[in-house]
């Protein structure tokens, strides 16, 4: 398939659909074509399913603004994923994969084959530090939302999660950002607090956000959501100090006094994020706050939090340094800059290499892709079966005419041909014989190898003035060698150069056994005597990996 330098970047959020096309411009920066907002019209916080007003909404936005099917890279909500950040212990380079998918298991909050999960490697506090984060989601969600963007005609490429499009977002259009900055991401149903200080990530969900203003005004008005929600956006605002609408406008003064109230609680839960940052990241206290998302541009929004947390607070400009196309016009963009700051971290995913790459995918759509892939090579094998077959029908059919006109010769060819049929036959009984031959021997050579390895590692453990008297092999089912008995001796002289407080040399021994990687937990300490300067040990030694063998493999 040929590669196109068009993109849609598409943000689902718990109230809105933001969609967006972006071009690749030359200099391998992202260029915005168009977008389109929706509306999902229905209850973030009812029990109704919204994948039907999902596919509804996103075929409509497509049909509105003329955007055709393109790869798409979309995020998941903040709520909907679960970070962790953790300090990666001292290991080898090579085993940091496997140390990851541990802390995953131990920290992703799910059993790890019910969710989709990704991991980024960040520096740490120091110069030797390295701390991962893990982002994971249940895979029931993740696969809701994907069959959504499916029906709608669209397939993922990428499935980012919204605060990491926030960030890249962030580093890309503010490269000189002094300190610390957070991004306080307000939505609909949850706020998201992202932390920038030099190359360190730091996200927090927060369950308080514009829905809950619709909830408080629900209660107090006695009115159904979708009033409640048009109430809040024709007399909603925020202040610092109490300030209201004045004894003129009794409705805009209620709905101003539960604005406030719901903000202050998200002003503490802010806070309280901002001093575990401090705390447990080793982070410092923000110097800048940018703002953005559905609900941050309730007014007076900046003004408090400006107040509050006595810092430089501004709306996040997502297209400082994204290129905008000259066809959508500037006073609508402005309009809608606070909707737009996931989907151009989106763009930012294919045009360049971002500092933060998650992709959660999930495992269906992985082997489809994989299976797309290969379709190329299915195509060209299928085209040469058919040359194949169009090659051999051609010589049947010449051979075909030269049998009718030489039908004698023919017959004796035939004939000729049987024999040579019963000596290939032969031959090919031959052949599976000494096949068979060659396995047998194949797998006596893997069996003694695994001995070889076995005894390699056994010497390779000893301690200096360490010896071995016996290696006895454990074979309590006859052919299969679950471990080994070890008998040896040492001299004390040397041996206790490798002693601890707590452990003998003999204990050393077997510990380091347990750790070469062939041999379990189970490998226990027998016997163990000092006589006369000189120890005396027997150890059972139980396999990682049984050895299976025949009773005439082991001679």
């Amino acid at each position: 398939m040929f590669r196109t330098d068009r993109i849609i970047a598409l943000d689902v959020g718990a109230s809105k659909i933001v969609m967006a096309e972006f071009s690749a411009a030359k200099s391998g920066a992202p260029e915005l074509l168009n977008y389109a907002v929706g509306h999902l019209d229905v209850d973030p916080e009812s029990e109704t399913d919204a994948s039907a007003y999902i596919v509804s909404t996103i075929r409509q936005l497509m049909a509105e603004r003329g955007i055709k099917p393109a790869p798409l890279f979309m995020t998941l909500s903040g709520q909907a994923v679960f970070p962790r950040y953790v300090k990666l212990p001292p290991v080898a380079r090579d085993k940091v994969v496997q140390i990851i998918r541990y802390e995953a298991e131990q920290n992703v909050p799910f059993p790890i084959d019910e969710v989709v999960w990704d991991y980024q490697l960040i520096s740490g506090g120091g110069p030797d530090d390295l701390n991962v984060m893990l982002v994971a989601v249940k895979i029931e969600n993740i696969t809701r939302l994907t069959d959504c963007v499916l029906a709608a005609g669209l397939e993922p490429e990428i499935i980012d999660a919204a605060p990491m499009a926030l960030y890249n977002t962030v580093r890309y259009n503010y490269p000189g950002l002094p300190g610390c900055a957070m991004v306080l991401d307000i939505g609909a149903r949850s706020s998201n607090l992202i932390f920038i200080e030099e190359s360190r990530i730091f996200s927090r969900s927060i369950p308080v956000a514009g829905n809950a203003i619709t909830t408080e005004l629900m209660k107090e008005f006695g009115i159904p959501f979708k009033e409640a929600e048009e109430l809040k956006l024709a007399h909603a605002f925020v202040a610092f100090g109490g300030v209201y609408a004045g004894p003129e406008n009794e409705t805009a003064n209620r709905v101003s006094k539960i604005a406030r109230n719901v903000i202050t609680r998200l002003h503490a839960e802010i806070n309280r994020s901002i001093n575990f940052y401090r705390s447990q990241q080793g982070g410092q206290p923000p110097s800048l706050v940018l703002l953005t998302g559905g609900s941050a541009i309730i007014p007076h929004m900046d003004t408090f939090f400006r107040e509050k947390l006595t810092v430089e607070v501004e709306y996040l400009n997502p297209f400082a340094n994204i290129a905008v196309n000259e066809s959508i016009e500037p006073k609508r963009i402005e309009g809608d800059l606070h909707l737009l700051g996931e989907v151009a971290g989106l763009a930012l995913r294919r045009a360049l290499t971002c500092p933060v790459e998650i992709n959660l995918m999930p495992p269906d759509l992985l082997a489809r892709r994989v299976l797309r892939r290969r379709q190329p090579f299915f195509i060209l094998a299928g085209v040469g079966l058919i040359l194949t077959m169009l090659c051999w029908w051609v010589y049947f059919h010449r051979m075909r005419a030269m049998l009718e006109t030489r039908l004698e010769t023919a017959g004796k060819r035939i004939a000729d041909f049987r024999k040579i049929e019963g000596r290939l036959k032969s031959v090919q009984q031959e052949k599976q014989a000494v096949q068979k031959d060659l396995d047998e021997i194949a797998l006596v050579i893997g069996t003694r190898t695994q001995w070889l390895q076995m005894i390699d590692a056994i010497h390779a453990c000893l301690l200096d003035g360490m010896w071995l008297n016996s290696i006895r092999p454990l074979a309590p089912a006859g052919d299969r060698v679950e471990g080994v008995e070890i008998v040896g001796r040492g001299f004390d002289d040397k041996l206790k150069l490798a002693a601890t407080v707590d452990k003998t040399p003999i204990v050393v021994y077997r510990d380091r056994l347990r750790e070469s990687g062939l041999f379990s937990d189970k490998t226990e300490l027998e016997r163990q005597l000092l006589i006369d300067s000189t120890w005396e040990f027997t150890i059972r030694a139980r396999l990682n990996k049984p050895i299976e063998t025949s009773g005439d493999r082991l001679r």
